[in-house]
């Protein structure tokens, strides 16, 4: 009812109703974006030193390794497929790139040197190789993702024991140490790669054939196949960037933390998944994206650092990521039902 007593039109009532529909529909986008507000005033008010330049730029360089290991798993998850390989894709990466560079005489590992360029080569071929595993598993033998990759996070682990034995490295070449832990005016360059990485995801999926037939593939696969699309040769594609973006986050962050050894990266695969799921990407595929994936990097870059500031009990932490990890998966679910009954 109008103030005037009068019932509302009905063209004002279906405004009301589209509105309403496009919020729901919208619902896996906005809520991320929400989250990230919300988080970025409570610990600006709770906390002095979280809102300044320098600390906007710790979360950045917080989260560049998630965001370039994320990159390769978002292709994954909008074919409605999962890796959890990638936290050990990327530390067995980063450990083959130490372990072909030529040690200080007090580390105790039997490596083999080699040149820089040659070591880095090799480690790519190596963690592309575990990719293209994961893709004939999943796509020639039949096995579904979820065991593929599972299968290879211990194998990969199993690679990183016996290429170290317990042992830590510390060299890597120059080029991984210089994007890994050095700036170019004031920017870490692991920080711009992350960007770029990010930002060639994006353009790979919304500009490219390639993309598009991503998409199809997780939208509808029985409809992409009836298009001709070749949908194993899409659902190999995206094993292996995933893997080989991994392998690049690896070998960078054995750089930025200093070390290669075992389990370093085990957190990564939680944290990546979270990214991109958090981000608002269906984990029925389809719909999602690079740029759901930078919100979800930055929530969880928020919350983390924002956490450290306001001096909350690392055990409530842990707590605290997987209710914000839950509530995602809870909103991702119900825009999956939403848009089933929309189709309906």
């Amino acid at each position: 009812m109008t103030s005037e007593g009068v019932p509302m039109s009905k063209a004002h009532a279906h405004r009301t109703g589209r509105i309403a529909t496009l919020l729901r529909s919208q619902m896996r986008n906005i809520a991320p974006f929400l989250t990230l507000i919300c988080l970025s005033l409570f610990f600006a008010v709770a906390s002095p030193s979280f809102a300044t330049i320098d600390n906007v730029g710790n979360i950045l360089t917080q989260v560049s390794v998630t965001g370039i290991i994320a990159v390769g798993l978002t292709f994954v998850i909008l074919c409605a497929e999962i890796d959890l390989s990638i936290a050990s894709i990327a530390n067995v990466t980063g450990i083959a790139v130490a372990y072909f560079t030529a040690q200080e005489s007090y580390v105790n590992i039997a490596n083999i040197p080699l040149p820089g360029f040659a070591a880095i080569l090799l480690a790519l071929l190596l963690c592309a190789a575990l990719g293209l595993v994961n893709a004939f598993g999943l796509t020639v033998v039949g096995i579904p993702s979820f065991i593929m990759t599972l299968a290879m996070m211990q194998i990969a682990a199993g690679i990183s024991a016996l290429l170290v034995r317990g042992q830590i490295a510390y060299k890597v070449p120059s080029l991984i140490a210089t994007l890994g832990s050095s700036s170019v005016a004031g920017i870490p360059w692991i920080v711009i790669v992350a960007a770029i990485m990010l930002l060639a995801g994006h353009l790979v999926l919304t500009y490219t054939r390639f993309g598009r037939y991503v998409y199809m593939v997780g939208g509808n696969r029985e409809a992409a196949e009836y298009s001709g699309l070749n949908v194993k040769l899409i659902l190999g594609s995206v094993m292996v960037i995933s893997a080989v973006c991994s392998g690049i986050g690896g070998m960078l962050g054995v750089a930025h933390f200093g070390s290669a050894q075992q389990n370093e990266f085990d957190t990564y695969l939680l944290d990546s998944i979270a990214a991109v799921v958090v981000g608002g990407t269906s984990l029925f595929g389809g719909r999602g994206g690079i740029g759901n994936t930078i919100v979800g990097l930055f929530v969880l870059g928020v919350l983390n650092n924002g956490l450290d500031h306001v001096n909350i009990d690392s055990f409530l932490k842990i707590l605290i990521r997987g209710l914000i990890l839950l509530a995602a998966l809870v909103i991702n679910v119900y825009a999956q039902r939403l848009r089933a009954k929309a189709a309906d």
